[in-house]
């Protein structure tokens, strides 16, 4: 993030910081990063070493050390910081703390006004709405994306420039005593209360206990925008600012406010709003039709009346409204290209989040940007351009085109690049030449009014509207949750294998990868062959490997699981064919109960005799597989495997005279068995946010929502039969949608017949009639709902393991059985 200038003497000073290595305490501070993966060395920034529950930063010190970061926040004091020669490292007593006082400083240093933002829902929808709102009439800074948190939260307040006359910052939390501190950190003078509802419920008491703390951000606001219709809300609002100079300004469908939406109409583009304010009645449209939406609309809508902005320029704008893509998406591009699409913000702050996505891509060499004009940077457009060039140079970006006037203007900053550019996006689309898009990876990043999801269409691969949406976020989110069940020294295996349970292929392996985990296991040679091709350079085992594999595994360094005397005579004739001379890595499984695979345990001493005679084999790892690890009333059983496994392992590892890795447990065994953890663990389905038990449940986010649209909508008869074999008939006149969806996509043709169920805006609908190959149909008679409506067929709100039960099997068969034809999109935070 970037930030006004601070010397590291000044830094050390405000966060009352102790210098344990200072080589230039008068180094002008350039940015502040969190994250040791975004490290730019044409940047002079400072690293926060936080030590949070699951991960710590200070592990990482040495590393960025080594590629040229020297100066770093810490909370823990190491020997080893004394060999940094080159470094300025300040110890302060927590890294969290010391980021948020620097920002709360910084704060002090602007007196604007400022709107602060929290809520169980439509935070940054709002904040990104009145971004587009108000551009015209000021110059603001605002969180990045979602940057909300302890930590996002500071970065954000740092963003701050002599330039802006107004910031809108929004502000989450998910347990007590949060709040007080990104108060101090935001110092809001305007609030926004969004809404309450279920998110983060599980760290507070009740849900007035979780309004009270979120009040707490409004604590020395002048003036309170939200909506009286959540009774709870507004009866705690009521009772926090009581006796106090605040102004409440209120808004409601049901009742007199200070806005009152006297009607809702539904119209064939959204929704027109009856507005009254000040008695005086206004008519405007915004282009939603669902709740969410338009309670955010009427949001912004009460925060432009009391800005006092110009009625019929409110009208004007509301109707431009475009729906928020608070998440990056990765995409398919036409000619092997991948599509990194964050094409409805342009800003510094979020070109940099962006950029670092795109530096994490190893499928492509090549790395092209495409870049509209960054919009209120409060910069000259020269020091600005300066910036981004600087920026992009670090990122190791090979080509830039450039959209819009002053970036066009500044193109000699570019010099360094491939570069085109263009004055507008009507420009460059009239310009398209396919084939001068290949083999890389395309950023595309451009602010609302350039329109630049015609280039994405233009760029993507074209598939049907059925789509399997992958949430990155969600999954760093449950490895973290499984790093929180593991000792410090415990390694993680993350099995990748079957297109990673249907999720998808390299993408989820480079954001593993990218992640530090250890290894990656895959179940056929020819699936980590194709890793290593996107640039995987992560250990990667072989599950089933085949004699036909060994030579491809050779050449590409995928290490077999060997569990007979057969398979490792063979690979070891294969080996030696090969002329490779090096040592090769192999990992060796025992048949400690589960009958599948693997050595028996009285093979053990053979064994160990020929691997001793066999000097170019390692043994990496030495591991069995746990039966039934998540049932507890197999918990004997299980035990006894775990005995039998260490004892064999022991041995081994005595017989050979180094040490093994040692992994039993899968994911259903971490958290339910600590003594099955060993060295190392196998982590699968729990990744993808499926829990084996309820404390999982809890503590996991689902990673994908299979989603797709209504293609028609017919009015049939009473009578009239429904698909093939006329099997559904129905009993009344009948609203029926057609999904194209069947069972060619992995809706199977069990869920025909009412078995399955799907959501539309909210509300269920059943299955009518058999499941087609290519579609089905279901019956949305009593739910408001149109064609080309969003369709949700497993997701948060509606869990897969509901799908699965229809079907009569279990969660993995339903992940694994989405087709390929599924378009996958990969969406991060």
């Amino acid at each position: 993030m970037k930030t006004k200038t601070y010397t590291l003497q000044s830094v050390s000073e405000i966060i009352k910081g102790k210098f344990l290595v200072q080589n230039n305490t008068e180094l002008l501070i350039e940015n502040f990063f969190i994250d040791s993966r975004n490290f730019s060395q044409n940047q002079v920034g400072i690293f926060f070493a936080i030590a949070g529950e699951r991960n710590n930063g200070h592990q990482y010190i040495k590393e960025l050390y080594k590629k040229g970061a020297r100066n770093f926040i810490v909370s823990e004091n190491h020997s080893y910081y004394s060999t940094f020669l080159e470094a300025n490292i300040i110890l302060v007593k927590n890294t969290i703390e010391a980021l948020q006082q620097l920002a709360k400083y910084h704060r002090e240093q602007f007196d604007l006004p400022t709107i602060g933002i929290t809520g169980s829902n439509g935070k940054t929808t709002v904040k990104e709405w009145l971004f587009d709102l108000l551009e015209e009439n000021f110059n603001i800074v605002r969180s990045p994306k979602s940057y909300n948190s302890q930590v996002g939260v500071p970065l954000s307040v740092l963003n701050i420039l002599p330039t802006n006359d107004l910031a809108i910052f929004e502000a989450g939390i998910s347990k007590p005593n949060e709040m007080e501190k990104l108060e101090r950190t935001i110092q809001p003078t305007i609030g926004i209360f969004t809404n309450i509802g279920a998110a983060h419920d599980e760290g507070f008491e009740n849900l007035q206990q979780k309004i009270q703390e979120k009040l707490r951000l409004f604590k020395n606001v002048k003036t309170l925008i939200y909506c009286i219709d959540h009774q709870m809300v507004d009866a705690e609002v009521k009772k926090y600012f009581q006796g106090k100079n605040t102004i409440l300004i209120t808004w409601s469908e049901k009742q007199e406010a200070d806005i009152y939406i006297k009607e809702k109409i539904d119209t064939p583009y959204g929704t027109r709003l009856l507005a009254v304010h000040n008695e005086i009645e206004y008519t405007v449209e915004i282009p939603f039709k669902d709740d969410a939406s338009i309670e955010n609309s009427i949001h912004c809508l009460a925060t432009l009346f009391f800005l006092k902005i110009d009625p019929t320029i409110i009208a004007q704008k509301l109707k431009l409204l475009h729906p928020i893509a608070m998440r990056m998406e990765l995409l398919q591009g036409n000619n092997n290209c991948l599509l990194i699409n964050d094409a409805y913000s342009a800003d510094f702050e979020s070109l940099e989040i962006a950029l670092n996505l795109l530096a994490n891509q190893k499928a492509h060499k090549k790395k092209t940007v495409i870049i509209s004009d960054l919009l209120q940077t409060g910069l000259d457009p020269i020091d600005l351009y300066k910036k981004v060039a600087g920026l992009l140079k670090s990122k190791n970006v090979n080509r830039v085109i450039g959209v819009g006037k002053n970036i066009s203007v500044s193109s000699q900053l570019f010099e360094s690049f491939e570069t085109e550019f263009y004055p507008n996006t009507q420009s460059i689309l009239q310009s398209f030449h396919q084939e001068s898009f290949f083999n890389e990876v395309i950023l595309i990043k451009g602010a609302r009014v350039f329109n630049f999801e015609k280039i994405t269409a233009l760029l993507q691969q074209q598939a049907h509207e059925t789509v399997l949406e992958v949430s990155m976020s969600a999954m760093v989110h449950n490895l973290n949750f499984y790093k929180s069940q593991l000792k410090n020294d415990c390694k993680i295996m993350a099995m990748v294998k079957a297109l990673s349970y249907g999720s998808g292929t390299y993408e989820i392996a480079n954001l593993l990868e990218y992640q530090h985990v250890d290894y990656l296991a895959v179940a056929y040679a020819d699936e980590g062959v194709a890793l290593r091709k996107h640039g995987i350079t992560l250990p990667i085992m072989v599950m089933n490997p085949d004699s036909a594999s060994y030579d491809v595994m050779i050449n590409y360094k995928l290490e077999p699981e060997i569990y007979s005397f057969r398979t490792l005579e063979e690979f070891s004739i294969a080996l030696k064919k090969s002329g490779l001379a090096e040592v090769f890595s192999v990992h060796v499984k025992f048949d400690t109960g589960m009958h599948r695979l693997g050595f028996n345990p009285d093979e053990n001493d053979k064994l160990c005799k020929i691997l001793n005679e066999n000097k170019q084999l390692k043994v990496a790892t030495v591991f069995s597989h746990l039966a039934a690890s998540s049932e507890k009333k197999h918990s004997e059983f299980t035990n006894g495997q775990i005995l039998l496994f260490s004892n064999l392992a022991d041995f081994m590892e005595k017989s050979l005279g180094y040490t093994i890795i040692k992994h039993i447990t899968n994911t259903g065994g971490i958290t339910t068995n600590k003594a099955s953890h060993f060295g190392m663990v196998r982590l699968g389905i729990g990744l993808y946010g499926i829990a084996a038990n309820q404390m999982e449940e809890k503590n996991l986010i689902p990673v994908g929502t299979l989603k797709t649209i209504i293609s028609q909508i017919r009015n049939i008869d009473k009578g009239e039969t429904i698909g093939y074999n006329r099997n559904a008939i129905l009993s009344r006149n009948s609203r029926i949608a057609t999904l194209p969806i069947g069972y060619a996509d992995g809706y199977d043709r069990k869920l025909g017949g009412g078995n399955g169920t799907v959501l539309i805006n909210g509300k269920a609908a059943k299955t009518v009639g058999n499941i087609c190959m290519d579609m089905c149909m279901v019956d949305v008679t009593d739910i408001v709902c149109h064609e080309k409506d969003e369709v949700i067929i497993f997701g948060k709100e509606l869990p897969i393991d509901t799908m699965a039960k229809a079907m009569n099997t279990i969660t993995y068969e339903v992940l694994t059985g989405i087709s390929p034809r599924v378009k996958r999109v990969f969406l991060q935070e």
